[in-house]
């Protein structure tokens, strides 16, 4: 069995290893399963996750491969440690479920869910378009610009994507205090993009004409 049958066969374990990692970092904090918000969140992104995985186990497994992959470029610069603490928005809600912090209404629960999908379900649209989008930051050979789909409006869709999913999370669990660290995915973006697009600008063929080009990196008309 070659490399790449090698990789396809363990294609889902990952996937699944961390939705049960998601689970236990969910429910434990809360003490019990009784914690309604984070099933309806976790049930979302299971069922997303897993048909992500299939879709591009079939038709783009190039792709799978690439996501497993963890290590930035060396020359990429290092995000303040401090950042990374917007893991919190995902512990935080359970100890608030447990201790009766928060009262968020059910419509907003919801609706937060809902949002949690939309961006979720964007991404799985970046990924059609984009099978060399990653997570991390490099650029492999015979990479080409991609300038169709989201990527025609802004140039990082990706993490459009990836904040609307974890700005929402907190009230999807249930928690408003949750949202604060929760924020610190913005600047964490906002830097992670600039180290991005400062290896694609050197690096990648094209990248420059159509940085000029598409002017927004992640929301229309804001930035």
């Amino acid at each position: 069995m070659g490399n790449t049958e090698l990789s396809k066969s363990k294609a889902f374990t990952a996937p699944i290893v961390g939705l049960i990692v998601l689970g236990l970092v969910l429910f434990i904090p809360a003490g019990t399963l009784r914690y309604w918000q984070a099933w309806i969140y976790w049930t979302i992104f299971s069922i997303l996750t897993l048909f992500i995985t299939a879709y591009f186990y079939k038709r783009s497994p190039e792709l799978l491969a690439r996501r497993k992959q963890v290590k930035d470029q060396k020359t990429v610069k290092k995000i303040p440690a401090f950042l990374n603490l917007y893991i919190l928005a995902y512990l935080v809600p359970g100890f608030d479920f447990r201790f009766h912090w928060s009262t968020v209404p059910v419509w907003v629960v919801v609706a937060a869910n809902l949002m949690v999908f939309l961006g979720y379900v964007f991404i799985i649209r970046v990924f059609k378009e984009n099978s060399y989008a990653s997570a991390n930051i490099k650029v492999e050979e015979e990479q080409q610009v991609i300038s169709t789909g989201p990527y025609g409006v802004i140039r990082h869709p990706m993490y459009t994507g990836l904040l609307v999913m974890i700005l929402f999370a907190p009230l999807a669990l249930g928690s408003y205090w949750a949202v604060i660290p929760g924020l610190l995915y913005i600047p964490w973006t906002v830097i992670r993009i600039k180290n991005e697009e400062e290896l694609l600008l050197r690096d990648l063929p094209g990248y420059r004409d159509y940085y000029t080009k598409t002017q927004y990196r992640l929301i229309p008309s804001v930035w």
